[in-house]
């Protein structure tokens, strides 16, 4: 079996980090802390330009047809230089879940301009509870007429104050189960629908609380069939475990790559720390974590694409296995820094929050790994 990237997928990867390695240093990750959207929309339609937003959907919607192979590729890209922006909020959230909505007419109307950069789209999910299962909806859309009354809050909604159309996860039923899970594509600016932005740990993803008191959708703007929006948003949410996860391992990587470079060149006691034992392995055990994240990562990317049984598995295991690596190897890498590691200054802060952002999001460690335990017990796994 060959675990090599193919030739495309080299060049997509050099393209890629060309570009954001020029466009998005450091300065630029600090100049949007104060950025009221968060991002810049010129960055973001170059990114476009690059064919970089439609990457995953389907060529007759403006996109590459390629898999999440490629964009976990764009995604540990993104990573390493802690980019901000809307791209996971539309490309895989928003794209992924109308992608997997089958629903041709919502597709053609959405995912080309998310394709193109003119429309930016991001979906609503948690609520109060920070849970990941169809229970934890329980905002209600009531249809009256041909349209759906929203009402209720939703929370930890990436870049929710920034995006133009927001995919509202929703229950049409008085149940707790898959069935009555209805998506529905809501304008930022419907009225009834109040938006507060929110302070996070990383000042890059941002994130708002969406209040619906009574807010008005049309009909038109349903996605797929009402009550049978949880297959979408569960393959939504299984692509956005690994795309976190690959943001995650390249934050690690560029911790990690700091942490050698620094290790070289700062002296104690007359020689390089790198010489020293304890530093050593210290390096030693971020880079064999960072291995076995990229192995877990690019695994189940593979096995979205195939089909394959064990893809929920693999893709727990990703989460699980790089919400404890990049937590080691970002935190490791400012212990080997010393006390400049903690500063303001030093960007190593950039991608130690991004990690711990990304750490809880579409599941934590606890939880990945009991949903990896059932899967194993149900047998849903790889041949061998």
């Amino acid at each position: 079996m060959d675990f090599d990237f193919s030739e495309e997928q080299g060049m997509l990867r050099d393209v890629a980090r060309e570009f954001l390695t020029e466009q998005c240093p450091p300065e630029h990750a600090r100049k949007m802390f104060d950025d009221p959207r968060g991002y810049d929309p010129a960055i973001y339609r170059r990114l476009a330009e690059l064919g970089l937003l439609g990457l995953p959907f389907p060529e007759v919607y403006g996109g590459a047809g390629l898999g999440m192979v490629d964009l976990a590729i764009v995604l540990e890209e993104m990573g390493r230089v802690a980019y901000p922006g809307p791209y996971v909020a539309g490309v895989v959230l928003a794209g992924g879940a109308l992608a997997a909505s089958g629903d041709e007419r919502a597709m053609a109307r959405y995912l080309p301009g998310i394709a193109s950069g003119e429309l930016t789209a991001s979906v609503a999910f948690l609520e109060d509870d920070i849970a990941w299962g169809p229970g934890a909806i329980g905002l209600r859309a009531t249809a009256e007429g041909d349209a759906y009354r929203l009402s209720g809050v939703k929370r930890v909604v990436p870049f929710g104050g920034a995006v133009d159309t927001i995919l509202v996860v929703a229950r049409t039923d008085d149940g707790d189960g898959p069935e009555g899970i209805t998506l529905l594509a809501v304008p930022r600016e419907t009225a009834g629908l109040t938006v507060e932005p929110n302070a996070t740990l990383d000042p890059n993803e941002r994130v708002a609380t969406l209040r619906f008191d009574g807010a008005l959708v049309p009909g038109e703007n349903l996605i797929g069939a009402a009550g049978g929006g949880w297959p979408a948003v569960e393959a939504m949410l299984r692509r956005a475990q690994v795309a976190a996860a690959a943001e995650m391992l390249g934050a690690s990587r560029k911790a990690l790559e700091m942490s050698v470079e620094y290790a070289k060149v700062r002296e104690q006691f007359g020689q390089p720390i790198g010489s020293f034992q304890a530093i050593k392995h210290r390096l030693a055990e971020m880079l064999e974590a960072a291995e076995n994240g990229t192995s877990a990562v690019y695994y189940a990317a593979w096995a979205l694409d195939a089909g394959a049984p064990d893809a929920a598995l693999a893709a727990s295991v990703a989460k699980s296995t790089l919400n404890e690596a990049a937590r080691m190897i970002t935190g490791e890498a400012i212990q080997v820094h010393g006390g400049i590691g903690y500063t303001w200054e030093y960007d190593l802060h950039l991608y130690w929050k991004r990690a711990k952002h990304l750490e809880p999001l579409y599941g934590d460690t606890a939880y990945h790994r009991e949903r990896a335990l059932q899967e194993v017990l149900a047998g849903r796994v790889a041949a061998a």
